[in-house]
């Protein structure tokens, strides 16, 4: 396996994560601005507002359908010429989606914009980890995490506007422009070193996914992952839905309402950034994982006591998402080295299990949510967090366990 060399983390070595995350932002931005306008947009196509989650939907699915694809490639070529074609990609399926006159050909181009999701997963994300020191390369998308939750913390926001005083059209072209900005900040910034890969027949790129797809505890540490992550996707997916016409709040409320739970996201991130140095590695999810569980607790005491509901789903987001920001970046470390395969190939994995599940399960989330309301939201995230407590916790322990026998701290 070919490995690059890595770097410290300072103040030059940090443009390329900055033009990486401008391009994270603007990828994250074109699904939190365009939920809250879901439902002027199914209103503007003459469909069932039951559409709107289906835009997540489709554009996770993107992601997950073209991952596999990405990281072998990157692999092969550099890191540097398929981010930049992806980056170049996504601005184009940008402009074209102003074109749609039906929902059906708007699905279609949000299937094909999610295609940027697995550029920064697969190839991005692969980058920074072979780029960093590995607490670096954690303390990196912990920041990066930071800045990109500008995007459902303004996305909300913005979206309102859009819905109030302009056409959602305008969304699409501020985010298309903000992505070549980022096209040309990675042009300049993002490293390219040049190592011989030798060029293997096909079957070897398949022969590569079997032995990571054969690990068992790489699948344990990345099926964690979507376990840690959906109570939060389902709410950035559901929260338009049961916010304004569950619970009546108008666009702007529902704006507002997202700060308490996204900032949560932001601290939880904070405080990792403050503490992975001082912890042995995997401790700070030991810690967000209760909190998270005891936040889902909430979300269903809220669905027992409903004129308590708001209140409850407010508080019990807000804890659920300030434990995933303690415990997702180095959960994605462990479970993107758990393999000795090229970090491309096992990123794409990874890229696709998530987004797969994240398609899967919002999806089944929305129907279950049609049925039950916000019984079904309530207790799909209690389960979700409820069976991270099973395999994974026991694959996290044996991997801490491992480390410790290594010297690692």
């Amino acid at each position: 396996m070919q490995s690059t060399p890595t770097v410290k983390l300072n103040r030059a070595t940090m443009m390329f994560p900055l033009a990486l995350v401008l391009f994270e932002f603007s990828v994250y931005i074109g699904n939190d601005l365009v939920q809250p306008a879901m439902l002027a947009i199914t209103q503007d196509f003459g469909v069932s507002s039951s559409w709107a989650p289906s835009s997540m939907s489709f554009y996770l699915l993107g992601g997950a359908c073209v991952a596999w694809l990405l990281g072998p490639l990157s692999d092969r070529f550099g890191r540097k010429k398929v981010l930049l074609s992806g980056v170049l990609f996504f601005a184009i399926t940008c402009f074209l989606i102003l074109l749609t006159n039906r929902i059906e050909s708007f699905l279609v181009l949000r299937f094909l914009q999610g295609f940027g999701l697995s550029v920064i997963t697969a190839v991005g994300y692969a980058a920074i980890q072979e780029t960093f020191d590995e607490r670096d390369a954690i303390k990196v998308m912990a920041l990066m995490a930071n800045v990109s939750l500008l995007a459902p913390l303004l996305g909300p926001v913005l979206g309102a506007f859009m819905i109030d005083h302009v056409s959602w059209h305008w969304g699409f072209i501020g985010i298309a422009i903000l992505t070549i900005f980022s096209w040309f900040g990675l042009k300049a910034k993002m490293p390219d070193p040049k190592i011989s890969i030798p060029k293997q027949p096909i079957r070897y790129m398949v022969d590569d996914f079997k032995k990571v797809l054969m690990n068992k505890k790489f699948l344990a540490l990345t099926l964690a992952l979507p376990l840690v992550s959906m109570p939060l996707m389902l709410w950035i997916a559901l929260s338009p839905v049961m916010l304004v016409e569950y619970l009546g709040l108008s666009s702007m409320q529902y704006g507002l309402a997202q700060f308490p739970v996204l900032g949560g996201l932001i601290l939880g991130n904070i405080v990792l950034l403050k503490i992975v140095d001082r912890l042995a590695l995997g401790k700070t999810i030991l810690i967000g994982l209760p909190l998270m569980l005891i936040g889902t607790l909430i979300l269903v005491c809220g669905a027992i006591w409903q004129e308590h509901f708001i209140i409850c789903l407010i508080l019990g987001m807000t804890l659920v998402s300030f434990g995933e920001g303690m415990s997702f970046s180095v959960l994605y470390r462990f479970a993107l080295m758990s393999s000795d395969v090229a970090k491309g190939t096992v990123a794409a994995v990874v890229s696709v299990l998530l987004m797969l599940s994240f398609f899967i399960f919002l999806e089944l989330g929305r129907m279950l949510y049609e049925l039950f309301h916000i019984w079904a939201y309530s207790l799909i995230c209690f389960i979700f967090i409820i069976i991270w407590f099973t395999l994974p916790r026991l694959s996290l322990k044996n991997v801490m366990n491992d480390r410790v026998k290594e010297g690692l701290f």
